[in-house]
């Protein structure tokens, strides 16, 4: 038996610290149809109000300390910013605090690049890209 062998196991399933989870907008997309997800939009106001991705809720990055209890769930939580920047590090830092969440790789800017339908202001107004 080769000592170096669980060191190599164990290390492919420790997670290191600084490794978040992330899912593409077309997987998010994928599972929003499907119901089987929540997702939180961490953008300013005026950002989230301007565009956003149907069914979002709205929690700006200033105030996940406040209300991170909200990303606790037993169904997948998923965080999304304009790029996916500010939501990573938002994932990042509830994964500090014990809360599992997933970063939505490439944000709402790649979301409607990939010609999915944005939500205009909170009332929900849904556009077609």
């Amino acid at each position: 038996m080769d000592p170096n062998e669980n060191q190599t196991d164990n290390a492919r399933t420790r997670r290191e610290p600084h490794v978040i989870d992330q899912i593409s907008v077309a997987d998010l997309k994928a599972a929003l149809d499907a119901g089987s997800a929540r997702l939180i939009d961490v953008r300013e106001k005026h950002e989230f109000d301007s565009g956003h991705v149907p069914g979002a809720a709205w929690i700006p990055m200033s105030l996940v300390p406040l209300r991170m209890d909200e990303f606790r769930s037993t169904e997948t939580v998923y965080v999304v910013c304009r790029t996916g920047n500010r939501s990573g590090q938002v994932v990042m830092w509830l994964a500090n605090q014990g809360i599992q969440t997933v970063n939505v790789a490439g944000g709402t800017v790649t979301w409607q690049n990939q010609g999915f339908p944005l939500e205009i202001g909170t009332a929900g107004r849904t556009v077609a890209q």
